[in-house]
C-alpha cells in the first residue's frame, strides 16, 4: 500500500486509526487512493463566541473564512471533505464548513489538510489563502471518537514567515464521534485563548454521504497554495 493509498489521517495516526469507530474510519478514510469523499449535512445546535471584546478578532478571521462573529442555535450546515492532489503534488483534503446563520447570511470555516513527512503529523492550513499553518495532534477517545488539538501555528505571506504567538491566537479542541443510537456523527469544537478564555465554538450533529471521487470543487479549494509547512 502506497502512502497516497493510506490517506492523510491513517498516515498521521498509524495503528490508532484502527481504534476509531468504523463510521469514523470511513469518514476520515477519505483520500485519493480510497476513491471517495465525504459530504456531511446537519444542524449546529449551538454556535457560540466569546465576550464582546473578541469581536474584532473574529471579524478579522471572517475576512479569510477563519471563524466568524455570529452566534445562534439550530443552524443548518454542510461540511465538504474532498481529497485531491494540489499543485505541489501533496495529497490534500478539504474541510469546508458552510453555515446558514440566517436567511441571506452564510459563513464559512475553510481548512485544507496535508500530511507532513517532515513534521510527522497533519498540517492544517486555515482560511482562503493558507496563510496560517497549524500542527494537529490526533488521538482516539474511549468510545472510538477522534480528538483533535491544535498546536504550533505559523504565518506565511510572501517573504514573511514567523511562528504565530499563541497569546494572540487560540487553541482548538475538537471531538467528533458517532452516535449509534441516533445513527449520526456528533461534533464539538472550542477555540480558547489561554488568557481570555473562549473565542469561538460550536456543537452539532450530521449525517454523511460518500460520493465517488471526483476533483474537488473549485469553490472548496484555497485561492493560493502555501509550499511551506
Amino acid at each position: 500500500m502506497s502512502a497516497t493509498d493510506e490517506g492523510v489521517f491513517r498516515r498521521a495516526m498509524g495503528a490508532d486509526f484502527d481504534r476509531l469507530h468504523p463510521q469514523l474510519q470511513r469518514r476520515f478514510g477519505v483520500g485519493v487512493g480510497a476513491g471517495y469523499g465525504c459530504i456531511g449535512r446537519g444542524v449546529m445546535s449551538e454556535v457560540r463566541r466569546g465576550p464582546w471584546w473578541t469581536l474584532p478578532f473574529l471579524m478579522l478571521g471572517a475576512a479569510r473564512n477563519i471563524m466568524f462573529p455570529e452566534r445562534g442555535r439550530d443552524i443548518p450546515f454542510i461540511i465538504d471533505n474532498h481529497p485531491y492532489v494540489d499543485s505541489l503534488g501533496r495529497e490534500t483534503v478539504t474541510f469546508v464548513r458552510t453555515m446558514t446563520i440566517r436567511p441571506g447570511r452564510r459563513r464559512r470555516f475553510d481548512a485544507t489538510m496535508i500530511y507532513s513527512e517532515a513534521r510527522g503529523r497533519i498540517v492544517d492550513y486555515l482560511g482562503t489563502h493558507q496563510h496560517l499553518a497549524v500542527d494537529l495532534a490526533l488521538s482516539v477517545t474511549d468510545d472510538g471518537g477522534l480528538r483533535l488539538t491544535s498546536g504550533e501555528q505559523r504565518f506565511y505571506e510572501g517573504p514573511v514567515a514567523f511562528r504565530f504567538p499563541m497569546l494572540l491566537s487560540g487553541t482548538a479542541h475538537l471531538t467528533e464521534r458517532f452516535d449509534d443510537d441516533k445513527q449520526c456523527f456528533v461534533i464539538d469544537l472550542e477555540v480558547r485563548n489561554r488568557l481570555f478564555g473562549l473565542l469561538f465554538g460550536y456543537r452539532g450533529e450530521f449525517v454523511c454521504e460518500f460520493p465517488a471521487l471526483a476533483d474537488a470543487p473549485a469553490a472548496t479549494k484555497p485561492y493560493r497554495e502555501e509550499p511551506r509547512e
